[in-house]
């Protein structure tokens, strides 16, 4: 054991690296699986590529979604939103006080089409915030099919400005 006050404060410094090295590991993300090699029809390939934004067909999207988690799923679902509501996203870095700011459950089944909403964090001085939030998301509705995923589940954070306006936190230019 440590007796003198120097060499407790080296057993202590040493403590406080590993303590900080240990949280710094816990904060890594786990790795992406990497991708199967059974291809899926309805999965792009080099002779089909995948469309950017949302393709018009009968049933809403047509381009299938490759993601292998719902995190990845996300970047697809927040383009096709982005695609169908162009003239409402917000271009260019959001002022610094918003209007609203939703955290947003959507459950997607295997056809794409959205099953259940849940409100994380909805912004409630602003039900029409929540209002038009679940209207743009059922009117989006078919989203890309999860089709590595079967059905999916998603987050999404909704940054409304006071314009009406509004961009996705996976998509967002960030603030001023």
């Amino acid at each position: 054991m440590p007796t003198s006050p120097l060499q407790r404060i080296h057993w202590l410094l040493a403590w406080l690296v590993a303590a900080v090295a240990a949280l710094v590991a816990a904060c890594k993300s786990a790795p992406e699986p990497p991708p199967t090699t059974v291809q899926d029809s309805r999965m792009p390939t080099p002779d089909k590529p995948t469309a950017i934004g949302p393709v018009a067909a009968s049933a809403g999207s047509a381009r299938p979604s490759a993601a292998a988690t719902p995190r990845a799923y996300r970047q697809d679902a927040a383009t096709h939103l982005y695609g169908l509501n162009a003239q409402r996203v917000f271009k260019g870095k959001l002022p610094p006080l918003l209007y609203a700011i939703g955290v947003l459950d959507v459950e997607i089944d295997r056809a794409g089409r959205v099953t259940r909403l849940r409100w994380l964090r909805a912004p409630r001085h602003a039900p029409e915030v929540v209002a038009e939030i679940e209207r743009t998301v059922h009117a989006a509705s078919p989203f890309p099919v999860p089709a590595r995923l079967g059905k999916v589940t998603y987050t999404d954070t909704w940054l409304w400005d006071k314009s009406g306006k509004f961009q996705l936190d996976t998509l967002t230019e960030g603030q001023l």
